[in-house]
């Protein structure tokens, strides 16, 4: 199945945000790009990710390495629910028994 792309460029006037801020975001390993004819382009799947760095930047004036942190933390959080989740179903069906 093809993923939707959008380029860097249309998403920065789009959003009125700097190449240079996504680049750095990119750099830190936050934003996964994809290159289609020597362009850089961000997938459909990378977009809410990638809105909510630039809120936390704007709207909180949160740095790069900030938005890592709170990144790191927020996959921490989301994998904890995921065991969280998957215990309790392990307790229930064990429950069954």
């Amino acid at each position: 199945m093809a993923q939707h792309l959008v380029t860097i460029n249309d998403f920065c006037v789009y959003h009125q945000v700097e190449y240079t801020f996504i680049n750095d975001l990119m750099d830190a390993g936050l934003v996964e790009v994809t290159i289609v004819d020597k362009n850089p382009h961000i997938p459909q799947s990378e977009i809410q990710k990638l809105e909510r760095m630039i809120r936390l930047h704007n709207e909180l004036q949160i740095n790069v390495p900030g938005i890592e942190a709170i990144s790191h933390l927020l996959d921490r959080v989301e994998q904890l629910q995921q065991d969280r989740q998957r215990l309790l179903n392990l307790l229930h069906n064990h429950d069954e028994f």
